[in-house]
């Protein structure tokens, strides 16, 4: 509850978590919000020239080149987009939270091996891997969002051994170390809740990643494939109309944009509340 109330007294904060908790309600409640059905090919849903629906009238986004209802379709492609972006973050912060852990704990020979694979995986650059692991694997929701957490986990990785490197001098771990505590107890009693914060703020900040790395591969036309609904192959569909239907590349771009801002900036925030070296900084 502290915070929450910490959150709330910040405006910046205040405006990401709104705007985060209304996609996830409109994502959510897209099967009765949505006036059509996504997939829908409707009759009336393009010009005499067959040129898509302008905004206005019972389409209020206006239709996409196959006269389906651009509003119906964002709602159902944020399903999509949210979806990818908590289960392949949430894999992403396990995983670096795993091999941070064992890697700062055990250092030595395993140690080293592991920070040198994840030094390895960090000189990839993160779309090319994902564009490389995505194009060899059938592209599908799951495979996206696997493929996404493949090449989000290292910086995760990274930050967890450095402060579990600090962790384990303390004297409060030497004490348990001196009483005769086993590996296990000292990992998930005394280490691990002191990194509950940094993963829950890394967790936060990789959403807005994760939905722009989304998007981006389905621009490409590797990520979630049609007729499923995405905000990326939302725009990849609509993008030789961008002259003559401007709408269809702007509204899915703007709700990019808004997501991955409202996340960045509860992230900040909650960097701020629960990183004690942050505290009191501008």
């Amino acid at each position: 509850m502290g915070v929450v109330r910490s959150l709330l007294r910040q405006p910046a904060a205040l405006f990401g978590l709104a705007v985060v908790v209304i996609v996830v309600v409109l994502a959510l409640a897209a099967p009765l919000i949505a006036p059509f059905n996504p997939d829908e090919q409707m009759f009336d849903g393009l010009t005499l020239e067959g040129a898509p629906m302008p905004p206005g009238g019972q389409f209020m986004l206006g239709t996409d080149t196959l006269g389906r209802d651009l509003f119906s379709r964002l709602l159902y492609g944020a399903r999509t987009s949210l979806i990818i972006g908590l289960v392949a973050n949430g894999i992403a912060v396990a995983i670096g939270l795993t091999v941070g852990i064992i890697a700062g704990y055990m250092r030595g020979l395993a140690g080293n091996i592991l920070m040198r694979f994840t030094d390895l995986m960090m000189a990839f650059p993160a779309l090319l891997l994902a564009i490389v692991l995505a194009a060899m694997l059938r592209p599908s929701l799951w495979i996206v969002a696997m493929v996404i957490a493949l090449v989000n986990w290292v910086q995760v990785a990274r930050i967890v051994y450095t402060e579990t490197r600090g962790l384990v001098e303390r004297d409060f771990i030497l004490a348990q170390r001196s009483l005769g505590a086993g590996h296990a107890r000292i990992l998930f009693l005394h280490i691990l809740p002191h990194l509950i914060p940094t993963a829950i703020v890394w967790g936060t900040l990789g959403i807005a990643t994760t939905v722009l790395l989304e998007a981006t591969l389905s621009f490409l036309g590797i990520g979630v494939q049609p007729p499923q609904p995405s905000w990326g192959n939302i725009i990849f569909e609509s993008q030789s109309y961008f002259q003559a239907a401007p709408w269809l590349v702007f509204f899915p771009g703007l709700v990019i944009l808004l997501t991955a801002l409202a996340f960045n900036l509860v992230g900040d925030a909650l960097r701020d509340i629960l990183d004690p070296t942050q505290r009191g900084r501008g």
